[in-house]
């Protein structure tokens, strides 16, 4: 989970995360402000998560842009923590928060193994 950690902090300034951990999984938080579910691509593979985010924007009415300070996309790859399951993700975006569960690999506990004594 480190590398992930590690890699959320290496990101521009600009991009404003939390990221928060249960015993059943990882939940990022990312601001994509302007984003929607249709401007959004995400995928997991070979252990990395791919996000691709695009801002919707149009001037309002008449008027055209001066200066633009927002960005327009957001284009991350970040590894996915060791103990954490590719199946089951989850993604939610709302009102510009996307939120991204990432579930832990179940951990079975200590199995027992039966040995049968064929001497006997």
């Amino acid at each position: 989970m480190s590398a992930l950690r590690d890699a959320l902090r290496d990101l521009s300034e600009d991009v404003f995360f939390d990221l928060l951990e249960s015993e059943e999984a990882y939940l990022l938080v990312l601001d994509v402000p302007g984003v929607t579910a249709e401007s959004l691509d995400i995928a997991i593979d070979d252990g990395r998560i791919s996000i691709d985010a695009h801002r919707e924007k149009e001037p309002v009415d008449d008027f055209r842009y001066l200066e633009e300070n927002r960005s327009l996309f957001l284009d991350v790859d970040l590894p996915l923590p060791d103990d954490a399951s590719d199946a089951g993700v989850e993604a939610t975006v709302d009102r510009g928060v996307l939120e991204l569960t990432l579930p832990k690999r179940g951990s079975g506990g200590e199995t027992t193994i039966d040995i049968v004594d064929e001497d006997t």
